[in-house]
């Protein structure tokens, strides 16, 4: 796998199609503060919220229709949905969002502190991956391999929310968020925890499929177009390639990483 084998994914620019029309809700709510509670919409991702115990909901919004959809499929309510018309979520979102006619207000979800995460399994290390649809697009791969957590930086990635959380499709709920100040550190906090660190590079000694994994592991994806930093290089315990026998070598780093794990979930994980 080459350090400049992923590229950033282009915009969702799917249009949102003919939406159901409620009635006029009697007040357009205000746009939300740079600082305010994370943004969830979209079926999935909303759904999964609410069925989130730990997720805290200050509001939901909801048209007509998806109201009527969550009373059917018996999603839990755990504050009254305001009805209202399509666009008035796509007045808060944008009109490109597809939003399938609901939005929630939430608090974010705590992050779990190195010594809190157990010594099992398989967690993800994102070394300043900064597209929202990329990491919402790990973290859906991170759910379906069952991947304890993913540790990124406070700086340099972007917040758990809006595109991201619609990326992740209720990921978000399933795989907890760790987020460290510095990443070198958050690294050695793992490998104190039992972790082997292997990071995924064009530099690597062998194919992440030839390597003696074992868990607990922690594999270390750099950003796009950049790999991984030296430091985050040199704190690895092995650094390992993807082969593809294609003539694109090239891959996205949600598909690397999707390919990783299912690489490593086969090695480490029982069957």
């Amino acid at each position: 796998m080459a350090r400049k084998i992923w590229q950033k994914n282009p915009p969702d620019r799917r249009p949102h199609g003919n939406r159901p029309h409620g009635p006029r809700h009697r007040a357009r709510p205000a746009p939300l503060a740079a600082d305010g509670p994370a943004i969830l919409y979209g079926w999935h991702t909303v759904k999964a919220a609410l069925e989130n115990p730990a997720r805290h909901i200050h509001r939901l919004l909801a048209t007509e229709n998806a109201a009527r959809r969550l009373a059917d499929d018996g999603v839990p309510l755990p504050i009254q949905p305001e009805i209202v018309r399509p666009d008035v979520i796509d007045a808060r979102l944008g009109p490109d969002a597809v939003h399938q006619g609901l939005l929630v207000e939430a608090d974010p979800l705590p992050s779990p502190a190195a010594e809190e995460l157990a010594p099992e399994g398989i967690v993800l290390v994102l070394d300043q991956i900064t597209d929202p649809h990329n990491v919402g697009a790990i973290m859906r791969s991170a759910a379906a391999f069952a991947a304890k957590a993913i540790v990124t930086t406070a700086r340099h990635s972007p917040e758990a929310t809006g595109v991201l959380a619609k990326a992740a499709s209720g990921a978000l709920e399933l795989v907890p968020l760790m987020t460290v100040q510095n990443l070198a550190r958050g690294l050695q906090a793992l490998r104190q925890r039992g972790f082997l660190l292997v990071g995924l590079d064009s530099g690597g000694e062998a194919d992440l499929a030839d390597l003696p994994l074992r868990a607990p592991l922690a594999l270390v994806l750099g950003a796009e177009g950049k790999g991984l930093r030296q430091l985050t290089r040199e704190t690895c315990d092995r650094l390992a390639r993807i082969d593809v026998p294609g003539e694109i070598k090239s891959l996205n780093v949600s598909n690397a990483a999707a390919l990783a794990l299912y690489v490593a979930s086969r090695a480490v994980m029982p069957r």
